[in-house]
């Protein structure tokens, strides 16, 4: 059976994603295609939290021009909301847009919630259980795991045994946080080093995967990475790009608006979440939920501060601007070591992903080499028209999207 159709948008910070795909929606909608239109389905991990609007970046209601946007602004703040979570939550409504003729486009800078709705089997099943009582090893354990888990001392055997749920806080909990990283180590020294000891949720979800599969975490991913996986849809993905030269004073101008338009009382009222949420760690823990948010992190001190000077405001300021640039850097690296690999693999049986990259770097020419590009190209893919060589749109194109296929889970 024919793959249906999905539209996903990725790309850095501060390029546009949103505009775009409100753009093609609207396009759509004023087609006499065989969709009646589209809905914008949410990929920012941090956009599914209700409120906290300019911190997170969302689009403003005035501006979505009655164009639907669902998976955002449905959690509550202090509630924890994971890439498994979201993936079955997007699913959900990429059914329900197909049933009803309406093209999902899926749109966000968290890039590796898009890559796993695309491709499935990429994601162990969520450990997430009630059960109190002790996780005992499954039957099917590989030999060699079951012996390092026997040779075990005591404590860690039994901190195996009983993983804790929630994971203990770095901060106020350091020396469980370092115990439960020292089980990882002894289980799994090559995924340990993947993860810093404070990072205890993605220690433990490791942990979680041991107890799971019965295999060490780096062999599940080992043993992914060599099955290709045919994808979900038959997708359309747009990278909206900017060069970094540009990029960069465009991000710092933005976090000066975000500030200029009020972030900083939503810092305050994320402080006042956190510290009656996280009665122990006086709102200091940025590993969790919507407190993840670039700016909370760098303000949180500035405004722990009885007097705080000039001075303090401007490195709070800087250090923000510094984190953005790097989060842009960051979310690159993915696109082009992570997704466009995986993307490009899925074609080597049977072309079912098509990648175009739209140079977004002259804000000017925004219409003509950005929105009507995707339009066009949108609607050759609905239409099952043949669809322009990815390498030809630019110069940019070429470079940006010759990756090795080398893709990983």
């Amino acid at each position: 059976m024919a793959l249906r159709p999905l539209i996903a948008i990725c790309g850095t910070t501060g390029v546009g994603k949103s505009n775009l795909a409100i753009d093609i929606a609207l396009a759509l909608s004023q087609s006499n295609a065989t969709w009646k239109g589209a809905r914008i389905i949410n990929a920012d991990a941090m956009q599914v939290y209700a409120g906290m609007d300019i911190i997170t970046n969302k689009v403003p209601l005035s501006e979505r021009q009655g164009v639907e946007h669902l998976l955002m602004g449905f959690k509550s703040p202090t509630e924890q909301y994971v890439v498994g979570e979201w993936v079955r939550d997007a699913l959900k409504a990429v059914e329900n847009a197909h049933k009803e003729k309406h093209v999902p486009i899926v749109v966000g800078g968290t890039s590796y919630w898009i890559q796993h709705l695309l491709f499935p089997n990429r994601l162990v099943r969520d450990m997430t259980s009630d059960d109190e009582s002790p996780r005992m090893p499954p039957v099917s354990m590989s030999e060699d795991l079951a012996k390092l888990i026997s040779f075990l001392p005591q404590d860690l055997l039994d901190l195996f045994n009983a993983l804790p749920d929630p994971p203990p806080n770095a901060d106020t909990q350091p020396e469980a946080a370092y115990t439960l990283y020292n089980l990882l180590k002894a289980l799994d020294p090559s995924i340990a080093e993947r993860w810093h000891w404070k990072d205890t949720r993605k220690v433990l979800r490791s942990l979680r995967i041991v107890q799971e599969t019965g295999q060490r975490p780096s062999e599940v991913i080992d043993e992914q990475s060599r099955n290709r996986v045919r994808p979900r849809f038959n997708t359309l993905c747009f990278w909206v790009y900017a060069r970094p030269e540009i990029l960069k004073p465009r991000l710092d101008l933005r976090v000066d608006k975000m500030v200029e338009q009020g972030m900083l009382d939503e810092v305050r009222s994320l402080r006042e979440m956190a510290a009656s949420h996280h009665e122990a760690s006086s709102g200091s823990d940025y590993t969790f939920g919507i407190f993840q948010s670039i700016g909370y992190r760098e303000f949180h001190h500035y405004l722990s501060l009885e007097s705080p000077s000039d001075k303090d405001y401007k490195l709070a300021l800087d250090n923000m601007k510094t984190s953005t640039r790097q989060y842009a850097k960051k979310q690159i690296s993915w696109l082009r070591n992570k997704l466009l690999p995986a993307l490009y693999d899925s074609n080597i049986v049977e072309e079912t992903s098509h990648t175009y990259l739209l140079d977004a770097t002259e804000v000017e020419g925004w219409n003509a080499t950005v929105r009507d590009t995707a339009v066009q190209i949108t609607t050759a893919f609905l239409n099952n028209d043949v669809l322009p060589d990815p390498f030809s749109l630019s110069d940019i194109a070429k470079t940006m999207l010759r990756v090795d296929i080398k893709p990983t889970a």
